[in-house]
């Protein structure tokens, strides 16, 4: 299977080189050529400056290699806002998407497929701290902020970085069985599926500069009382606005509900408690917004993938 690694400047080198040392443990352990991975990009024999300043040279032209390709895998990094304004790049994209077998992304990568219209109807997700700009510059895209990778069809997109090593193995328990996958993460000394989402790893949430004055201020009224009551009633009432016109603003604002949002604050304030005090759990979900502990446990494996006595072990 031939796997393309889409290189662009001031791209991420772990973005590239993570996966393809997974594709190539899982042809060393199975005795035989499974994936070969090429580097492309837009000129054959180009030296790509990544991010970290050491440079990758690509085998060939993207364009060039349309009718071999297996999987194409785009990564992501500091330079992907200047690679979304060359046509050639996209075009090209664009192009091999439509015809491979699979089409992946890691971190900031989703912007190019996306920009390629590849990830219209889809589901996907990006590095944490993109994936509501994802959400609100391609409505079309349905982004799920807190998965460490997420498979749509054809299409395969991940977080930031080391997890599109996790994407890898992924495709590798697919295309050839668990026990491979398993046997790769092993010599690889990695977690063949890590535990939560990457919403454990993110930062706290603070108020943005929200386009609608209505949205920023229900915003920094819950994140200021996250135990508050924030029926869709109240918090439509609070911005100003008919129960309507407030979801549709507030999802265009933020790229998600207003009840996953403020969902979201919940759990947040959950785990910096438990995170630095002793408090009890039950306590720590009053004081949170939630009902009860076994709702904030809900939440928790909802938003982070983990439960709250896991979260507290962990961090």
């Amino acid at each position: 299977m031939e796997v393309l690694l889409v290189a662009f400047p001031d791209c991420c080198a772990l973005d590239l080189v993570g996966p393809s040392d997974v594709f190539a443990t899982a042809s060393q352990l199975a005795g035989s050529d499974l994936y070969t991975s090429v580097l492309v990009s837009n000129h054959r024999d180009e030296q790509v400056p990544t991010e970290s300043g050491v440079k990758l040279v690509s085998e060939d032209s993207l364009k060039n290699r349309r009718e071999s390709c297996h999987t194409m895998l785009v990564g992501g990094g500091n330079g992907f806002r200047g690679a979304m304004d060359d046509e050639v790049l996209i075009g090209a994209i664009a192009s091999v998407g439509a015809s491979a077998r699979r089409t992946a992304s890691v971190c900031s990568g989703a912007f190019l497929l996306a920009q390629a219209g590849l990830l219209d109807g889809h589901r996907a997700t990006t590095h944490w701290a993109q994936a509501d700009l994802l959400a609100r510059e391609f409505p079309n895209v349905d982004v799920v902020p807190d998965a460490i990778y997420v498979v749509s069809g054809d299409v395969m997109t991940s977080a930031g970085v080391t997890a599109g090593i996790d994407l890898a193995l992924a495709m590798v328990a697919t295309d050839h069985g668990d026990e491979l996958a398993r046997s790769v993460a092993r010599r690889m000394v990695v977690y063949l599926n890590r535990s939560g989402g990457q919403s454990q790893f993110s930062e706290r949430l603070e108020v943005a500069n929200r386009q609608d004055p209505g949205v920023t201020a229900v915003i920094a009224t819950v994140l200021a009382d996250p135990a508050g009551d924030y029926s869709i009633q109240n918090l439509a009432a609070l911005a100003g606005m008919s129960e309507r016109n407030f979801s549709r603003r507030f999802r265009s604002d933020t790229g998600t509900t207003p009840g996953r949002w403020v969902e979201r604050v919940r759990v947040d304030t959950a785990r910096v408690a438990l995170e630095q005090t002793q408090m009890p759990p039950p306590v720590v979900a009053l004081n949170s917004g939630f009902q009860s502990y076994d709702t904030m446990r809900q939440a928790f494996q909802r938003v982070l993938g983990v439960s709250p006595a896991r979260y507290r072990n962990t961090h």
